[in-house]
């Protein structure tokens, strides 16, 4: 883990044990295929990818209310990427 990427993070996120699960979290994501958030260099670790994606802020943590629980989140928005078929422009 990179010292310098873990310290930027800790300003963006400055209680250390939110920033392990956040961490924790994001490592276990990456480790099933998604993809970074970020740019990074190849060969970079699970856990800096993760620690610069949280010092770009690309990652967030938000503090819920018991009330937020009861009431549930709204719905993720679902974006339909285009099939890559091209059309044809009107003439």
């Amino acid at each position: 883990m990179n010292a310098n990427l873990l310290a930027l993070a800790s300003v963006v996120v400055p209680d250390d044990k939110l920033l392990i699960n956040m961490v924790r979290l994001r490592v276990r994501q990456l480790s099933v295929g998604h993809r970074p958030l970020a740019l990074v260099p190849p060969g970079m670790q699970l856990a800096d990818i993760a620690l610069s994606e949280i010092a770009a802020t690309k990652i967030v943590s938000k503090v819920g209310t018991a009330e937020d629980a009861r009431a549930g989140s709204r719905p993720p928005t679902i974006l339909r990427f285009p099939t890559g078929k091209a059309t044809a422009a009107a003439a």
